[in-house]
């Protein structure tokens, strides 16, 4: 049973992603039946989890068989990203304490989308890589779009702190690499990317925003925000979500790593599942549907999307 609206994003679920109250039953019955008529998949059917697939294709079934397929083929297909470390377990803690991907709050007194915060520059190059964000941000998602009809309704937005960061670091950032991440984030996650910015930045990584801006369309360039200081990210974004570190006031990054690991703890049995997940490749019926990310991990990089 999925929870019911406010009305205000009622309003936005029903105009934006075409959202109907009155048959999300009905379709999320049709989401059910269809995986339970693919042999080859071991997919999660939890009503929540649907409708934040339904959501994030904007109830076009084509385009939510193909993430389902996608999204549990690359728990198979690509565990580097996917299952680099298993959630909860000892490398997956101590990573995460690091705060390099954190779940902001939500604002008090305004329908915003939820922000997460990634701090590459804090951790090790030596001993970690730039994909063990990527497994951090996998879940980071999948509990913010489950806990919080706002995430899954009007999107999630990525704050990137480049403070610390070094050539070390950038390098990890492979074409290989990036393709995975792309295919992972943008195909077969329910992400509704809304934008994002970028504060620290060191000197002449702007070129490689100019490099990477080929690879998006319009509405993405408009939404990448780059700040030459924090106080302009503040007047950005709500203040009472801004670590305090940053001129906000929604607390420090400390206290944030501590809420999300409790937060991370509540789903402890969601995530002990999503380790049982997955596909048999064997018992697909026909040839797997290449998605453009698919065909990416083995070609050129295609426009980023951003809804």
């Amino acid at each position: 049973m999925i929870r019911e609206l406010p009305e205000e994003l009622a309003k936005i679920a029903k105009d934006e992603l075409n959202e109907n109250p009155e048959r999300v039953s009905e379709d999320l019955m049709y989401v059910k039946d269809w995986i339970e008529q693919q042999p080859h998949l071991r997919a999660r059917k939890d009503d929540q989890w649907l409708v934040a697939i339904l959501r994030g294709c904007k109830y076009n079934f084509e385009k939510v068989k193909k993430k389902l397929d996608l999204y549990y083929t690359l728990r198979t297909t690509a565990p580097d990203v996917t299952l680099r470390h298993r959630p909860l377990g000892p490398d997956f803690l101590n990573f995460f304490r690091l705060g390099t991907c954190l779940l902001l709050p939500k604002p008090k007194d305004q329908i915003y989308p939820r922000v997460i915060l990634i701090r590459a520059g804090v951790y090790n190059p030596e001993t970690n890589n730039v994909i063990d964000i990527m497994c951090i941000l996998y879940y980071v998602v999948q509990i913010a779009i489950i806990e919080d009809d706002v995430a899954s309704v009007l999107g999630t937005k990525i704050m990137v702190d480049y403070k610390g960061v070094t050539l070390s670091h950038f390098v990890q950032a492979t074409p290989s690499v990036l393709k995975k991440i792309v295919a992972v984030c943008q195909e077969s996650m329910p992400l509704r990317l809304k934008g994002s910015h970028h504060v620290n930045i060191p000197t002449g990584v702007d070129k490689i925003f100019s490099l990477i801006s080929v690879f998006l369309n319009e509405k993405a360039k408009k939404r990448l925000r780059i700040y030459k200081g924090c106080q302009d990210l503040v007047n950005d974004l709500p203040k009472d979500i801004v670590p305090t570190e940053y001129g906000g006031d929604g607390g420090s990054i400390a206290e944030l790593i501590e809420n999300n690991i409790s937060k991370f703890n509540e789903f402890r049995e969601w995530m002990k599942q999503e380790e049982t997940f997955g596909t048999d490749e064997s018992k697909r019926l026909g040839k797997a549907v290449k998605t453009k990310a698919q065909k990416s991990l083995d070609g050129s990089f295609r426009k980023l999307d951003i809804d």
